[in-house]
Order: structure tokens, then sequence, then C-alpha cells
């Protein structure tokens, strides 16, 4: 059957930069094995299938694939997911979408042809394990142990775990190329890494990043992040995070996304 899919740009308001998505609306009947399919023909980082919601005061339920396997949870395919259905809902608001971690609470401003959204962490990240030395997070990132910036390496995850790792400069960052021979044993088979810095390629932006954790003193920070220069798609996340007696209590992510295209799939 024929079924409806848009692929949206996400965090940027311009066509043709940040993360691609696409959003197939009408996932009804479709197996996960169909899916997978589905993800690795669009083959974009991530594609979002909607089906209609458990609860009925919920918006959609959405499974979420990359071209290899099914996520609990991401970023920025909540986001384009919740600006696209704000978008053909008419307008913006609270909606909520179920997927795999849970009820995700989006808060949706529509404008032509897109918006933004921005959702508060349906889970608080936890500890994942200690990270690797120095040395052999530096010798997987192709970079020198003096690259690596202020503080030590971790693990966290609010779902998906990830080793952040802080860089030195955004010429380190820019010499960041993976080495799969030394991938796994640095940060786990399968495991993902998230590089930053506190230089940026733009005057106003507080990170640089290259797939992100720094400890904040306690108070409310609004912080911009920048990433995907490196791949001319730049993109732009808005993380909000509340901190009291240093641990963090809450956090939003947030950012734009625009359409790009719209048609249906034989599936």
């Amino acid at each position: 059957m024929r079924r409806r899919f848009a692929t949206l740009d996400v965090f940027t308001d311009r066509r043709f930069a940040g993360n691609s998505l696409a959003v197939v609306l009408d996932a009804q009947a479709l197996d996960a094995a169909a899916m997978q399919a589905i993800a690795r023909e669009f083959n974009h980082p991530e594609t979002v299938f909607v089906f209609s919601p458990a609860d009925p005061a919920h918006r959609a339920r959405v499974r979420i694939f990359t071209p290899a396997r099914e996520l609990p949870f991401a970023g920025h395919p909540t986001v384009g997911t919740a600006v696209l259905l704000g978008a053909r809902d008419g307008g913006g608001g609270d909606i909520m979408l179920e997927e795999g971690i849970g009820a995700v609470r989006c808060t949706v401003e529509s404008t032509s042809g897109g918006g933004s959204a921005r959702f508060a962490i349906p889970q608080l990240p936890t500890e994942a394990g200690p990270a690797a030395d120095d040395a052999a997070i530096a010798a997987a990132l192709s970079l020198a142990p003096d690259d690596i910036g202020e503080g030590r390496p971790a693990r966290w995850s609010a779902g998906l775990p990830f080793t952040f790792v802080p860089i030195a400069s955004l010429a380190a960052m820019a010499r960041c190329r993976p080495d799969l021979a030394k991938f796994d044993a640095a940060f786990g088979a399968g495991a993902a890494v998230y590089v930053f810095c506190k230089e940026t390629v733009e005057p106003g932006h507080h990170f640089h990043a290259r797939m992100f954790a720094r400890r904040l003193s306690d108070g409310t920070h609004a912080l911009v992040i920048e990433q995907g220069y490196e791949m001319g798609r730049p993109s732009l996340i808005r993380l909000t995070a509340e901190v009291a007696a240093g641990r963090l209590l809450s956090a939003s992510i947030g950012g734009n996304a625009v359409i790009v295209t719209e048609g249906t799939i034989e599936a």
C-alpha cells in the first residue's frame, strides 16, 4: 500500500542543513522487519514511523530506526516528528509522543513549512560505567592525548549510552577521525561518542560538538550548541538544564525543523 512520508532537516531553520530525518506517517501494520528495510532505503540517520497512540490523550506512538537498528529514543527524531505533526495539526502547543523510553511531552511552535519544538528529556542521565583512559580514547579518535580538553571523558545514558569527550580546540575537533580498529575497545561495542569543546565557530554559541556533557554550576543554564559544521550541515541545538547541589534535576532539548519533501512510499 502507499504510505505518506515527509523528510525534514532538524536543528536548523533552512533546508539542506542540520540533521536529516524521514517520517512515515501511515505506519499501521508494518512489522519491525519492514520498518528496518524502509529505514535502510531512506538511509537517513533516523527514520520515524508514526502509529495511533495507545493512550487516546496522546498525539501518536512512534518507533525510531537507524539504517541498522531500532532506538528507544533520540533527540532529533523527536523534535522533527513533533514539528511535522504540529504543522499538520495546524498549530502549536503541547503534544505527547509515545516512544520506546516512555511518553515524551513536546512543546511545538509551528511556522510556514516547519517550526520549532522542545521536549523535557524523559529520563535523567545516569552514569553508564567508567570511560576508557585518555590515551585509548584519543587513539580511537585519531588524536593525541593532549587534544583531550578539560575534565575527564565520561559515559552517561538517558536511554542511549554515550561517551562524552571534551576536546581542547576547534582544530582538534576538525582532526577527529574514528579509528575503527580501536573504537570498540575505547567506547564499547556498538557504543557512541559525543565530542565537544568550548571554542565555537560562531559567536554567541556555547559549545561546538560533533555527534555533549559538562558539569554545570547550580541554576538554570540555557545553552546553544553548534554541530555539523565539518559536514557542511550546520545545526543549532538549544539545551536548558536545571542544576541544584551539583546534580541535574531536569533538562529540555529543542530546535527548529523544516519540511523538505513530502510523498508516498509503497510498502
